[in-house]
């Protein structure tokens, strides 16, 4: 039992390392699906999808660096902020979709 727990939270431990540093993909990726969203949006679908509850302070210093970047945009709607695609940041998903078996190889290197 020891090494299946050991095991979980090596894998847990890799999952949240991974998605912290991938992020900013993750946030391009999702605006590309939904159009618009805001970082409680994200912070929900982060948790919902992988089980991972995400601060607000970690979500919101990726989208405004994405939003200083020119890839995202943000606009008040009512009470909060939802942000959305600039035509920088469809580009940037386009080169990354095609960018991503080179990248699996990359990865697969590592392990």
């Amino acid at each position: 039992m020891l090494e299946s727990a050991l095991e979980y939270n090596i894998q847990r431990k890799m999952l949240e390392k991974t998605i912290k540093n991938s992020m900013d993909i993750l946030i391009l990726t999702e605006l590309r699906k939904e159009s618009i969203m805001s970082g409680y949006d994200f912070i929900a679908f982060c948790h919902k999808k992988f089980h991972i509850l995400m601060s607000s302070g970690t979500v919101y210093s990726v989208l405004y660096s994405l939003e200083r970047d020119g890839l995202i945009k943000g606009m008040k709607n009512s009470k909060k902020t939802v942000y959305k695609l600039t035509g920088k940041g469809e580009e940037t998903i386009k080169v990354l979709l095609k960018a991503y078996e080179r990248i699996q190889g990359f990865i697969t290197t590592l392990l």
